[in-house]
């Protein structure tokens, strides 16, 4: 990465242990690293260090990990961040609600430095394959943009957090073909990534939220389909 622009990872972690044993592994992998003690100097820091990486505990003071994401993923300009939780905690609904809230994966610890790295890779690898993909898609009465990763309905700008339009436009670009939660976990959060299947059905619920109820069709005991018929 000498050759390149370093990628940015912010740590936001409560533990002074967890931050100094980060920071020294990511930086010997070339990474440049800021960090933050709880998730309201996160937000901020991640407003003028303008990371492509969040590291993000759930559990810490003045404000939580997924309350510090949802404020996160409310920025315009970290529209495209990456962002891990990293947590002690376990528990299903934890894991629920980070990635309810915007989280592209969740490792519990204690963490293992050299299989963090690898997940990071693999989500820039992920990444670097959606780039190649067809930018915009138009069916129906929808237009959607990847590269502004906002969707036009009949004139009407509807803007989407990453995960929910990612599963959209897959949704979108395979019109009539259906899909099982755990094939859309593998396509939109990858096999590198552990997800409750329930993940897809909260993702699910929030686009038709936003774009109307019509447009994705549950097959019941099977899956989800984008219906053009």
């Amino acid at each position: 990465m000498s050759d390149k622009p370093k990628i940015k990872v912010l740590v936001v972690d409560d533990e002074p242990d967890i931050i100094e044993i980060l920071t020294y592994n990511l930086e010997k992998e070339g990474y440049e690293v800021a960090s933050a003690g709880d998730g309201i100097k996160g937000v901020q820091t991640a407003k003028t260090f303008n990371p492509d990486v969040i590291l993000l505990d759930i559990m810490m003071p003045n404000q939580d990990g997924v309350e510090t994401c949802r404020q996160i993923r409310d920025i315009k300009e970290l529209k495209n961040t990456f962002i891990i939780f990293l947590t002690a905690r376990s528990e299903e609904y934890s894991e629920v609600a980070a990635f309810d809230v915007g989280a592209d994966d969740y490792i519990t610890k204690p963490i293992k430095p050299r299989a963090l790295m690898s997940r990071i890779a693999a989500l820039f690898r992920r990444e670097s394959k959606k780039e190649q993909e067809v930018s915009q898609i138009k069916i129906k009465d929808l237009t959607i943009d990847r590269s502004s990763f906002t969707i036009d309905q009949a004139g009407k700008t509807i803007t989407l957090p990453k995960k929910e339009f990612e599963l959209l436009y897959f949704l979108a670009k395979n019109p009539n073909m259906v899909f099982s939660r755990d094939e859309l976990l593998q396509n939109i959060w990858g096999v590198d990534v552990f997800v409750l299947a329930r993940t897809v059905d909260v993702h699910i619920r929030k686009v038709r939220e936003k774009i109307g109820d019509h447009y994705i069709t549950t097959v019941k005991g099977v899956g989800y389909k984008f219906d053009n018929n």
